[in-house]
């Protein structure tokens, strides 16, 4: 694949489009008036977007899509943008090929757009989506307005991407597939550093490496030190810490965790800034902030336009998101897929209902290899759940070995959990919830699968509980 993408003029094929870590740097491409086309096996809320931005949008990945450059106005074949989920026998990427079109990865145009700007690269294991989020919804909020490109559907501006007319640009930049080295933005964010895509690392100490790599092409690093590996292995230019006594350039003090959010008193270089208060829930939250604190600080925004933005940020979808409220029940899609991020996400939920309501968490357990080599972290990530129900994993692409199983994962669960449930298909856990939910609790799907396809089915069957019981209890008097 090619790394030095023309943004001259020359048509750009995304195959793949609508998928998120492709559809927001389609849609920069797009406003900026370049001839941008895609493809993608259906129509959805964000491929609408794009075509309303003046991409040409195709519904289905055919090598016959590529017939459509065949007279284009600037005379030149098409850019084939992919991803790493485009495997080698796609027969769009196969025709493409076949005619000399230049390939490139979707890392090749977020690592083009880098260089263009003073940059604000968001990385990190945990976190990223919703801090380069709140970054960049900070400093729209603030008045810089950003251009920002983030691995989620944001409401604040309705899909993956947003584009500004500032020298700012704010993305989220991905380690999973090793690409994060091509980035050398102006700014660089690490939230932490652990061990998560095993399909593409064989060891923690080859992250570490692709992390430290990235981090000597930033400019400057923002970095948490409450993550040993970042503190021990990294040294980053401005550092931040949420944990009492820790000696950092950016904490927090006074910290108030309660239902309807975080406050916290905040300082620079031991100078209280002032008090911060947020709307999301939990420590994780809170750390994120404080990134975001520090890039703001660093960019020269004052501490009260920081604190104001922070305080209206209600985070990305798919982020601990409130997917509906019915028979005084609350239902949440987050997207947690590893061992910590459940353990914090199911946190936030115990912080959110107290003790005497109950957390029933639905896992949907996210490709074999993640799910075999962090097995025994996953059974003990449920500590703050009161059930634990969960389903066949999820493969996403990859081969089943039959080395692990989703009955395997139940039973090591069972090893530190009295009551966790196997309902191996979608069908399955629809059924469980709409039996055996009960007023007060809080529901929570947890993946990166397609679980939460089953939210709107359940909360209707509530919906239609509560009806029925206020229509029966109008008529009785």
């Amino acid at each position: 694949m090619g790394s030095s993408i023309d943004f001259g003029g020359r048509p750009i094929h995304f195959i793949g489009i609508g998928g998120i870590g492709m559809s927001g740097l389609a849609y920069v491409l797009a406003r900026r008036g370049l001839p941008v086309a895609g493809s993608d096996l259906k129509s959805t809320n964000i491929t609408a977007n794009l075509a309303a931005a003046g991409a040409h949008i195709f519904l289905k990945q055919d090598a016959s899509n590529l017939e459509y450059f065949d007279n284009h106005p600037s005379g030149q074949t098409p850019q084939i943008i992919c991803s790493t989920a485009i495997g080698k026998t796609n027969s769009e990427l196969t025709a493409a090929l076949e005619r000399g079109c230049p390939i490139f990865h979707r890392s090749d145009v977020l690592a083009a757009l880098i260089d263009e700007y003073t940059s604000i690269g968001v990385a990190g294991t945990h976190g990223k989506t919703t801090t380069s989020s709140e970054i960049g919804y900070m400093l729209t909020m603030a008045g810089v307005d950003p251009t920002i490109v983030v691995g989620g559907e944001v409401t604040a501006w309705d899909g993956t991407a947003r584009v500004g007319k500032s020298e700012y640009f704010v993305a989220e930049v991905d380690e999973s597939d090793g690409s994060i080295v091509k980035h050398s933005p102006t700014i660089g964010v690490i939230t932490n550093i652990e061990l998560d895509h095993t399909d593409h690392y064989k060891s923690l100490e080859q992250v570490i490496a692709t992390f430290t790599t990235f981090a000597n092409q930033c400019q400057a690093t923002v970095g948490s030190i409450d993550c040993p590996i970042v503190r021990e292995r990294m040294q980053p230019t401005i550092t931040y810490s949420i944990e009492p006594g820790r000696v950092a350039d950016y904490t927090a003090d006074d910290i108030d965790y309660h239902s309807a959010g975080t406050s916290a008193q905040i300082y620079e270089y031991g100078n209280l800034l002032g008090t911060l208060k947020l709307g999301v829930l939990g420590k994780h939250n809170l750390s994120n902030a404080l990134a975001s604190v520090a890039v703001g600080r660093k960019i020269g925004l004052d501490f009260e336009a920081i604190a104001s933005g922070l305080e209206t940020f209600s985070g990305a979808k798919r982020r601990f998101e409130l997917r509906g409220y019915q028979h005084d029940i609350t239902f949440i899609d987050d997207y947690a897929h590893h061992p910590s991020e459940i353990l914090v996400t199911l946190s936030a939920a115990r912080l959110r209902v107290g003790t005497e309501r109950r957390v029933v968490a639905v896992f949907q357990p996210h490709r074999y290899s993640r799910t075999l080599e962090f097995l025994d972290e996953f059974a003990r990530s449920f500590k703050d759940a009161d059930v634990a129900i969960i389903t066949d994993i999820y493969s996403a692409g990859e081969v089943n070995t039959g080395t692990i199983s989703g009955e395997e994962v139940v039973t090591q669960i069972g090893r530190y959990h009295p009551n966790v449930r196997y309902a191996p298909t979608l069908a399955d856990v629809s059924q469980y919830l709409t039996h055996n939910l009960q007023s007060g609790d809080i529901c929570l799907c947890l993946g990166a699968g397609n679980l939460n396809q089953i939210i709107p089915e359940v909360v209707d069957f509530y919906r239609n509980m509560s009806n029925l019981q206020s229509t029966s209890t109008v008529a009785r008097t």
